[in-house]
């Protein structure tokens, strides 16, 4: 009556395989990330023209590249056919500019203002505005023009 180790060599052969259980899928499936994204894009390169709100303005067009972009929203000073100063989109009077300039001095880190003037409006006039610039703490400023003018070097 010895003890011994039996075998079992006809036990169906199932051992070590599952039937009836998928594996487990490792995978992600990204597609539907991909279709959401791109719809974003799309949604966004439609909307991104439309978000620019400013004064309709007929720009001179001069041979100057763009300034390079920053962080923080650049102020704008609008000078209108008309001879109307707007800072961004809102009216100001010329005896009320010089005292707005300064408290917008003092809540911004950069002194870069931007001043966009119509083509019609005389040098004096912005020169005047620029001059109130100064005065307000802006001494970086910047003439916005429309590319496509004239180079002055034979070319065009």
């Amino acid at each position: 009556m010895g003890g011994g180790v039996i075998k079992s060599g006809g036990g169906g052969g199932r051992r070590g395989r599952r039937r009836g259980r998928a594996a487990a899928m490792s995978e992600i499936n990204v597609t539907p990330f991909v279709d959401v994204m791109l719809v974003l894009m799309i949604i966004f390169m439609v909307a991104a023209p439309l978000m620019t709100v400013g004064v309709p303005i007929k720009l001179p067009e001069t041979a100057a590249s763009a300034l390079p972009t920053e962080q923080e929203k650049p102020l704008t000073i609008n000078l209108t056919a008309e001879g109307l100063v707007m800072i961004q989109t809102t009216e100001v009077k010329d005896d009320e500019l010089i005292p707005k300039l300064k408290a917008i001095a003092a809540e911004r880190k950069s002194d870069k203002v931007f001043v966009r003037a119509d083509g019609a409006v005389t040098y004096a006039r912005v020169a005047q505005v620029m001059g109130a610039l100064n005065a307000g703490g802006f001494n970086n400023i910047g003439l916005v023009t429309d590319p496509g003018g004239p180079s002055f070097d034979g070319n065009n």
